[in-house]
Parts: C-alpha cells; structure tokens; sequence
C-alpha cells in the first residue's frame, strides 16, 4: 500500500508492507520476529500484532492463496486438492503446511531454473534449508539420483516428507534430517540441540556428509548464508554446483565477497529484487 503526498514541489512517497504469518500455539512471537528481522539486516523490529484463528479458518485462506505455478515451460508446482492444468508436465505436488517453499517466491523458481538446467541425471543433491522438501523433490523429479534435505526446523521435515510421499518419493530417494539448531540464525553461537519427540536430531556435519554432493542449492537467508559458507561449501565435490539464494539483488555483493574463495565462474540471476547466485566449487 502506498501513499503520495505533495509538499510544495516534492513527492514523498510513504511504502507500507504487510506480511501475514501463522504461528504454533505457545510460539514466542517477538522472538521469532526478532530473529527474522536481525536475519535480513533490519535495525528495528517491525511494528506487529497477534490474532488468534481458529485451525480451520487459516487453512482455509492458505488454500485460497495458494495456486498452481507454471515455473518454465512444462514444469508446474501444483497444491495437492487442485487437478494438474498439465497432467503432461512435470507436476511437483505440494502441500505447503508450515513450512516455506511453494513455488511462488522468485527465490524458489530461481532455485527451480537453476536445478532444471544443471542436473543432467545421476547427481547426488543437497537442499540445505529443505523446507517444504519443494527443491529437493524438483531435483529428483528432474533425475538426480539421491536427494538429502535438512533443516532446523521440525515442522519443515515433516512436511518434506509428506510432501515426498504426495510425490510418490520414498527415503531411498530423499533421506531428510533435522539438524541441531542455532539460538540464532544469523548469529555465530554454538549449535544447540532442541529436543524434538520422535526425532532424531543430527550434527550438521553427520547429516551433510563432506565432499558428497554434484549439486548443493541453499535457499535460505543472507546471514545463514554467510555464517554457514564452510559448512555449505565443505559437503560439496570439487567442481560441484553451488546454488545460493534468500536474498535481496542489494545483498549480492557481499555473498560474491564471502564465496568468491570457493567458487569459479560465479552467476547471477534475479527476478523481481531477488537474486540466486551460482557457481562451481575450486
């Protein structure tokens, strides 16, 4: 939303944005808030307020706002309660849950676009920070061989993994692993263990395996992205495809800066005032 106001001969433009976010019972809202802020740079924690729906009512509006994406030509991202518009193409089937990652962000398409035309058949592929599972699943679906996803957060490996069986996907295919997290994404403290019932809880370095992967795609944050770069680097082969986004046209340079020792022939697409940054490990 928008507002112009004219004083004298100059223009001063007001910009307003609003972002919706649901929330698990019990969740520390202003922590949350916190992190995601300090995540992207933000100074300030934005102005918010809290309502409380009922579980059917919120599902019924993400349903509602949720539709099928034609990324490329012949490939579509397709919620699960809406028939294919292409039952030819390649339909990734997704229910997005709590999680992020539905095909809609220009940060996951140009994720998509990187995976469709760097897997040529066979890779080993690492979708760090997996969320839905939605990269991890493209990937498969566009012949890699083995796809491991991993994350902080146990709500997204849940969701992977119903996403991967809506996808008809086994764990032999896509093995997912909920990491130890951070008291803070965009920090450098320790990685602390959260207890989790009924999941295992790994060490990032045990989940990722070094030197592994053809192909690691990275969709997280800048912070993540920069705090994390020897971890993301180090599970990847020499000569592998590195795919990094999450971040702002404005915030390439320093992911340039932090990779540049790691990575040759370093890319960069965007789409809106977002960017992917691409490359090949030395």
């Amino acid at each position: 939303m928008s507002l112009d106001l004219k004083v004298g001969k100059e223009i001063i433009l007001f910009l307003q944005i609003c972002i919706s976010s649901i929330f698990p019972d019990g969740e520390d809202v202003n922590m949350s808030i916190s992190h995601a802020a300090d995540s992207i740079g933000l100074k300030e924690i934005p102005r918010y307020e809290v309502k409380i729906n009922e579980d059917n009512e919120w599902m019924k509006k993400s349903q509602e706002s949720f539709h099928p994406v034609e990324v490329t030509e012949g490939i579509w991202i397709v919620p699960k309660w809406i028939t294919p518009p292409d039952a030819q193409a390649t339909n990734i089937i997704l229910n997005p849950g709590l999680a992020f990652g539905t095909g809609e962000h220009p940060t996951t398409k140009l994720c998509l676009l990187l995976l469709h035309s760097c897997i040529k058949g066979g890779e080993y592929v690492l979708d760090y920070g997996t969320g839905t599972g939605i990269l991890a699943i493209a990937a498969l679906k566009f012949g890699a061989a083995v796809a491991v996803g991993v994350d902080v957060d146990s709500q997204a490996i849940t969701s992977a993994s119903q996403n991967a069986a809506l996808n008809n996907i086994g764990p032999d295919k896509l093995q997912l692993h909920l990491v130890a997290n951070k008291t803070s994404l965009s920090s450098s403290d320790d990685w602390k263990y959260q207890n989790v019932e009924g999941e295992n809880i790994y060490d990032i370095e045990t989940a990722t395996h070094k030197d592994k992967y053809d192909v690691v795609i990275a969709n997280i944050l800048l912070n993540p992205l920069l705090d994390l770069a020897d971890q993301i680097i180090s599970s990847a082969k020499s000569g592998a495809v590195i795919g990094l986004s999450g971040i702002l046209s404005e915030q390439v340079e320093r992911i340039i800066q932090r990779y540049t020792p790691f990575l040759e022939g370093i890319e960069v697409s965007k789409m809106d005032d977002w960017a992917c940054l691409s490359g090949r490990k030395k």
